[in-house]
């Protein structure tokens, strides 16, 4: 029932934004931004092609100085997670099934079950800020600074991706582990053994099927690479990273218990168009169902601001863990900035 829950947030919150905008579904700029998406859908699976297959089956043998390309297509991870991001929200193309068969294509490409992806990013949306998802955030009654780091440290430079990836050491799990294992991590402190829960009992199917797609893409990947292979394994260590030192970002250092509270953070405005928007993110927590491309609009519409830079943002986090006693759980009050 969490799970539907969060669902719900999402379907009101995009409810509540339409009727302030008064622009349906069918409104003419709203199918032009989903023309956009679509289009944007197909250059980021092409760009999958040429990292997967152009690169090793052609261009290595031609040149290994191509593997340069793999280095140029690193930043292009961020606005492949934004489409996924679109898909989960289900904003990314307005018929649910393609919506959904899209955003299951692309996270296979990304690396991990869409299921999991999606399951895991709703109940975020439901318990950002509380007890199970403050990821900097520790009891000083219980626990300290320096048992507290290693664990987060690890999760920001890359052990986030890599914990989603490691999710497909299950695909072949009978359901009774998987509800075994949920009931081991179900504690106050994660959403791990709800993420494993909600899948078990709703996607298990789903996600055996994806993660087992994501597992022979990879190895048919790194065989094309050959003796190459640890150029995939480079980029992507890469792309954990960029994902892994983003998510947090947003929300480091902001109020507790406040599942809305997120940062707005300052990006040029083509750099902005290129992650989709996503620096916006305390617009996306108040209107979860607004599609990238409306987010900017509704930024304007509710005289937002901006809170702190993108890589201001991304930087402060390597301060480490803060405790849940600490003043500087407040960034948001006292760090907005003008539009």
């Amino acid at each position: 029932m969490r799970w539907r829950g969060s669902r719900a947030v999402q379907r009101g919150g995009r409810g509540q934004r339409r009727r302030q905008s008064g622009r349906p579904d069918d409104d003419p700029a709203r199918r032009s931004g989903q023309i956009v998406s679509a289009i944007l859908v197909a250059s980021a699976l092409a760009g999958l092609c040429v990292q997967l297959a152009v690169v090793p089956l052609w261009l290595l043998p031609a040149n290994p100085a191509w593997g340069w390309l793999l280095v140029a297509m690193v930043p292009l991870t961020t606005p492949f997670w934004s489409l996924i991001h679109e898909a989960i929200h289900g904003s990314l193309q307005r018929e649910r099934e393609r919506n959904d068969r899209l955003g299951r294509v692309l996270a296979i490409g990304y690396g991990a079950p869409f299921s999991l992806l999606k399951t895991g990013h709703l109940l975020h949306h439901r318990y950002s800020r509380t007890r199970r998802d403050r990821t900097e955030v520790y009891d000083p009654a219980t626990t300290g600074w320096t048992s507290m780091a290693p664990g987060y440290y690890f999760r920001l430079v890359g052990g986030l991706y890599f914990a989603e990836v490691g999710s497909l050491l299950l695909v072949a799990a009978p359901r009774r582990f998987w509800s075994y294992l949920a009931r081991r991590l179900d504690t106050p402190d994660t959403v791990a053994g709800l993420v494993l829960d909600s899948i078990s009992r709703r996607h298990l199917r789903q996600f055996r099927l994806d993660g087992t797609a994501v597992i022979l893409l990879y190895v048919a990947a790194g065989l094309a690479y050959g003796p190459h292979v640890w150029m995939l394994a480079a980029a992507v260590a890469a792309r954990a990273v960029l994902i892994s030192i983003a998510d947090n970002a947003f929300h480091y250092g902001t109020s507790l218990d406040a599942p809305l509270e997120a940062m707005n953070l300052r990006l040029a405005g083509p750099l902005e168009r290129f992650v989709l928007a996503f620096n916006l993110h305390s617009v996306h927590h108040r209107h979860p169902g607004l599609p990238w491309y409306e987010l900017r609009s509704a930024f304007m519409a509710d005289d937002d601001r901006f809170h702190l830079g993108w890589f201001g943002a991304v930087v402060r986090q390597f301060r480490g863990p803060i405790s849940a006693e600490a003043r500087t759980l407040s960034t948001v009050a006292v760090n907005q900035t003008a539009p």
